[in-house]
C-alpha cells in the first residue's frame, strides 16, 4: 500500500500537483492524504486581536477549509476514478512543514507531492517558501511539480550522482516500483568522473543498480564542471521526464537547495523534480 500526501492551498497549482500523484501512482494501490494547514492564514491577518477573536477566526478558517477540502476530493474523484485510490482529507492548524512531517511520522508516508508554487504564485521565483521549506526539511521523499505541468508517463528519469552517499533501501525501491510501472529508463549521471572511482562509489553504484532491478539503467557520466548546468544540459538533450536528486551532505543537492539555483534550474526545467531525503525517519 502506498501511502501518498499532496498539501493543498487550493490554487490551480496544487490541484495539478494531486492530479499528477493520481496519474503516477495509478497502477498501486494508494491512500492519498490531502493536507491543509492554515495558521499561517489564521497569524497573517493584518490586524492586532484579542484571544476570543483569534478563536473565532480559527473556526471559521476552519471551516472554510473543510469545505474546500470537500470540493477538492469531490474534483479529483471526477478526474481520476480508481478503486486502487482511497483519500483522507485533513485540515489542520500548524505550519506546512510540522504538519507534513506529524503525518509523515504518524503515518509511516512515503512520499509528499506537491506544487512547486502556491496562491501567491510569484513569477519571478519558481520553488515558492513553503515548498522550498519542505524540500530541505520533510523527513520523506519530495515530489515538487511545476506550474501548467501536463502530465505524461515519466519513461526517462535522470539521477545525478556521485556515487558517495549511502542510499535509503526504501527510497529506492519507491523509485524501482514507480519505474518498473512505466518501463522507464534511469540516467545514473555521474558530473566530473576525472577521477577514478574510490571502492565506496564501486559499492554505490553495485548497491543502486540492484535496488534498482525494474528499470532499464543507463551509467553515464560527464566532465561539466558546473553541476546545475550539467543536469540542465543533460535534460534537454536525452528529453528527460523526472529528475531525481538526494538531500544529503556530499551530494550535488546539497550545493543547490539555495533559492537563486533552485529557481534557476527550475526556470529552465519544467519536469517533476523528485528529491530522497537521506535522513533518519
Amino acid at each position: 500500500m502506498r501511502k501518498i500526501v499532496v498539501p493543498t492551498d487550493f490554487s490551480e497549482n496544487a490541484f495539478n500537483a494531486l492530479k499528477y500523484a493520481c496519474q503516477i501512482f495509478k497502477y498501486e494501490r494508494s491512500d492519498i492524504y490531502i493536507l491543509h494547514a492554515y495558521a499561517d492564514e489564521v497569524y497573517q491577518q493584518d490586524q492586532i486581536m484579542k484571544r476570543s477573536f483569534l478563536e473565532e477566526l480559527k473556526e471559521v478558517t476552519y471551516q472554510k477549509s473543510q469545505e474546500s477540502l470537500k470540493e477538492t476530493l469531490a474534483a479529483i474523484q471526477e478526474y481520476a476514478p480508481n478503486p486502487r485510490h482511497k483519500f483522507r482529507v485533513i485540515s489542520a492548524f500548524g505550519t506546512l512543514t510540522d504538519e507534513i512531517n506529524d503525518l509523515v511520522n504518524q503515518e509511516n508516508m512515503d512520499i509528499v507531492v506537491m506544487g512547486t508554487r502556491g496562491e501567491t504564485n510569484d513569477r519571478e521565483i519558481t520553488f515558492g517558501s513553503n515548498t522550498l521549506q519542505v524540500l530541505k526539511y520533510v523527513q520523506c521523499p519530495v515530489l515538487a511539480i511545476p506550474e501548467n505541468y501536463e502530465y505524461h508517463p515519466p519513461k526517462e528519469l535522470l539521477f545525478p550522482t556521485n556515487y558517495m552517499v549511502p542510499y535509503k533501501r526504501r527510497e529506492l525501491k519507491l523509485i524501482c516500483e514507480m519505474s518498473g510501472s512505466f518501463r522507464s529508463t534511469i540516467h545514473m549521471l555521474h558530473i566530473d568522473p576525472l577521477k577514478q572511482p574510490s571502492l565506496r562509489q564501486e559499492d554505490n553504484r553495485q548497491f543502486l543498480e540492484g535496488c534498482l532491478h525494474k528499470a532499464h539503467i543507463k551509467f553515464k557520466t560527464t566532465p561539466e564542471k558546473d553541476k546545475t548546468m550539467a543536469i540542465a544540459k543533460y535534460i534537454v538533450h536525452n528529453d528527460i521526464d523526472l529528475l531525481v536528486m538526494v538531500n544529503s551532505r556530499h551530494s550535488h543537492l546539497e550545493h543547490m537547495l539555495y533559492q537563486s539555483t533552485l529557481d534557476w534550474l527550475g526556470l529552465h526545467v519544467k519536469i517533476p523534480f523528485l528529491v530522497l531525503q537521506n535522513l533518519s525517519r
